[in-house]
């Protein structure tokens, strides 16, 4: 059996130290300051998953410097992984980042919560993919066979996109009021975690609504089984996403073009070049997924690296209604900045 490796836990704490106490007064709703610093310099941080593959290439390639050289700006860029749309949230609203990368969930909700003050938007998507809710709990065939025995895993509770991917199914069989019936048996675990406890079994983790490539990873167990498809949901959709403060994106425009167009360049390479992209994968992670399996993955047809949103409406449509956000989204673009690079979104 091959077990994962962990969070790179030093830089983790280390940047949760930074905004640790910023999660109240978000939630609380209470604008918080964000650090200006002069064009040049982009700090990004990302989760875990081949859903971060963009960033993976832009990364190994230094097409953010590349493309800022060609406007005239030496861009610095600085990498940070985190956990858990929470986590991401508040480091971009404490300033400890520029762009932040996770679910559309936590973008919708941090949309929401800044709408008038530092006004956070999407910058682009990281791609279009099914995410699987896994169980190794044989009792557990539906959403509807969870009770007091299981512990789900997601990124965070009730913010990350997985946990709002449960919400929507759960909404949809038991109706909007009790859309939020199974987060009393979700945990905040990431996903290299709650993968080795899936693979080990034996722990209280006995379910997982997971991402590539790690979903599939956690199947090696042959009592881990598949219990809902994030596409039977709300169908093909840009599950994760990039998003920024409205300050950064004006007070920055060489640095954030760069990105953007580091971003796009990234996309056609993925589509071009599935083998140098498996590679890129496992340099930049330093994971030990299966090449091969990675390439199955990156040949699916229903995973799409673009930069392109798709399909996100529905999700803000369901928050608005079950009162997650305030804010009634009239299109995708009021979450999104106007920017040729998600030309075409939805």
């Amino acid at each position: 059996m091959t077990f994962l490796t962990s969070p790179d836990r030093a830089g983790w704490r280390r940047v949760a130290g930074v905004f640790g106490v910023s999660l109240g007064l978000m939630s609380a709703g209470v604008a918080m300051p964000t650090v200006a610093h002069a064009e040049g310099k982009l700090r990004v941080a990302e989760q875990f998953g081949i859903v971060y593959l963009l960033l993976n290439v832009v990364r190994d390639q230094k097409l953010v410097e590349k493309y800022g050289k060609q406007a005239g700006v030496d861009v610095k860029v600085e990498w940070t992984q985190l956990s858990g749309g929470s986590s991401v949230n508040d480091a971009l609203l404490t300033g400890a980042i520029d762009v932040a990368g996770a679910g559309v969930g936590p973008l919708l909700t941090v949309w929401d919560r800044t709408k008038g003050k530092q006004n956070v938007k999407g910058v682009a998507s990281l791609g279009n993919f099914p995410y699987l809710l896994l169980s190794s709990n044989p009792a557990v065939k539906t959403i509807a066979d969870f009770s007091g025995k299981d512990r789900i895993a997601v990124p965070a509770v009730g913010v990350s996109v997985q946990s709002r991917y449960l919400q929507m199914a759960s909404a949809k069989l038991w109706g909007d009021k009790d859309f939020n019936r199974l987060d009393k048996y979700s945990v905040a675990i990431p996903h290299p975690d709650a993968t080795n406890a899936l693979l080990a079994g034996g722990t209280e983790i006995n379910a997982h609504f997971s991402n590539p490539p790690f979903q599939y990873q956690a199947q090696a167990n042959k009592a881990v089984h598949v219990v809902l498809n994030s596409y039977d949901v709300i169908g093909p959709n840009s599950p994760t996403v990039l998003f920024a403060t409205e300050k950064f994106r004006e007070q920055n425009p060489k640095t954030y073009k760069a990105f953007q167009q580091a971003l796009q360049e990234a996309a056609q390479y993925i589509q071009k070049n599935h083998e140098g992209a498996a590679d890129t994968y496992l340099r930049v992670t330093g994971g030990k997924a299966d090449r091969a399996e990675l390439l199955r993955i990156l040949a699916d047809p229903q995973v799409q690296f673009t930069a392109v949103p798709k399909n996100t409406l529905p999700m803000a449509e369901f928050l608005h209604r079950v009162g997650a956000i305030k804010n009634k989204p009239a299109s995708w673009k009021d979450y999104f900045f106007d920017d040729a690079a998600t030309t075409g979104g939805s």
